[in-house]
């Protein structure tokens, strides 16, 4: 249970919501028995909220205090989203502080959190607190330099891909391509969609609208992938954080559940033009502070979800009207591919068996997961198990094994297999 419950100290507030996600570095396992503290980032001494995480390593949900909502619907000089610190600490374990969660009226935030062993018992702490970098929406950054949005290919095939293919891993150089002193980071490609989703658009606005930002920024992604574009320039990435490059990614971001359940339905998914087979080049700016023509405008994209316009509509709205929505089933790092179908209660065959396996394997790091007879039948069994991953891991928790699920628990499986746990 929570203590030091935060009490409202003014009138014009609202409440958003935050729960913690705690690993190991080294095995991907949950820690459990985590302690979390809470507190203001003006008094990052004082804890206003302390829990433990459960044998999952997660965190009860959070409630705090957060700007109106309004703040966030309108640009405004109203800075939309309240920021905390969080440190976690846990037995052999170095300790981390994460400043600056953002946390938005009515949303909840997920924050990953892994913690490196500590094989110096006399020191626990990470010396380098990780500060938030702030939203694109509210801090300046620099407005992204036009570029053609479909690449030449090279007539001598430099091009390694000759299919659109979603990555494993997106290697991302946080800074400008130029600057060598950056880190690169290798991020999961789901999790780094919905880093820069969060990163960049807001999760309060109309679902139609975040749907279409998030399909603009895999469809970049993907262009950047499919070119090789830095590799092809002699560099070691995929990407970069800058946004004069490409999007704004954020290490130690939250990332908003909504935002997460939308990518994990949507994540092959990418934009084209007739008779082009790269994924489309799309750019788009804030359309307050940057206009850009012909490029998707954040703040017009809300305006139009608002007025019930599809993401489709909002996209064509921008990009013309021979933009639509392609798919590929080319997923690397995937055990086996989607059935085509979900997988419910008095489902059959070796797409089930496969399930119950991988759960199987997922159930020895989360012990919260029942374990199954690898029968191929989907029972109740079977349905408790999906339920009780599809809520580990903020999937809607309806025991149907769909799209998402599968994925996920093939992501998963492959996460905790390539270490021996």
């Amino acid at each position: 249970m929570s203590r030091f419950p935060i009490q409202a100290t003014q009138n014009n507030i609202d409440k958003g919501y935050i729960k913690i996600n705690v690993t190991s570095k080294t095995n991907l396992k949950p820690v459990k028995n985590a302690t979390i503290e809470i507190s203001s980032v003006g008094a990052p001494n004082n804890p206003i909220m302390e829990s433990t995480t459960d044998s999952d390593g997660i965190s009860e949900t959070f409630e705090l205090p957060s700007p109106p909502v309004e703040y966030s619907l309108e640009p405004s000089d109203n800075q939309p989203y309240s920021e905390y610190n969080l440190k976690i600490t846990s037995e052999n374990f170095n300790e981390v502080i994460i400043s600056g969660i953002q946390i938005l009226a009515g949303e909840t935030g997920i924050q990953h959190v892994e913690l490196t062993p500590n094989i110096n018992p006399s020191n626990n702490t990470e010396y380098d607190p990780a500060v938030i970098d702030p939203h694109t929406l509210w801090e300046y950054y620099p407005p992204k330099i036009a570029e053609p949005e479909i690449k030449p290919i090279p007539e001598g095939g430099e091009i390694v891909l000759s299919r659109v293919v979603i990555p494993e891993i997106v290697v991302v150089h946080d800074g400008a391509p130029s600057d060598m002193s950056a880190t690169n980071y290798y991020v999961q490609y789901k999790e780094y969609i919905k880093n820069v989703a969060s990163s960049e658009i807001y999760a309060t606005w109309p679902e139609s609208t975040i749907y279409a930002n998030i399909l603009a920024i895999m469809s970049f992604t993907l262009n950047r992938v499919y070119t090789e574009w830095y590799r092809g320039k002699g560099y070691d990435f995929t990407i970069t954080s800058s946004t004069a490059f490409d999007h704004k990614w954020t290490k130690n971001k939250t990332i908003y559940e909504n935002i997460s359940q939308i990518v994990d339905s949507i994540f092959a998914n990418y934009l084209s033009r007739p008779d082009v087979t790269q994924p489309i080049l799309t750019q788009y700016c804030d359309g307050k502070r940057v206009t850009c023509p012909n490029w998707l405008s954040q703040w017009g994209s809300k305006a139009l979800g608002d007025q019930g316009y599809s993401a489709i509509e909002i996209l064509r709205n921008y990009y013309g009207s021979d933009i639509y929505i392609n798919e590929t089933t080319q997923i690397s790092g995937i055990p086996s591919s989607w059935p085509g179908y979900d997988l419910a209660i008095g489902s059959t065959g070796n797409k089930v068996r496969q399930l119950q396996e991988q759960l199987n394997r997922i159930a020895r790091a989360y012990s919260s997961i029942p374990t199954l007879v690898t029968d191929g039948i989907y029972g109740t069994n079977t349905e408790a198990a999906v339920k009780q991953f599809q809520k580990i891991f903020n999937l809607p928790a309806t025991g149907v094994t769909d799209y998402p699920t599968w994925y996920k628990i093939s992501q998963i499986y492959v996460g905790v297999s390539s270490i021996g746990a």
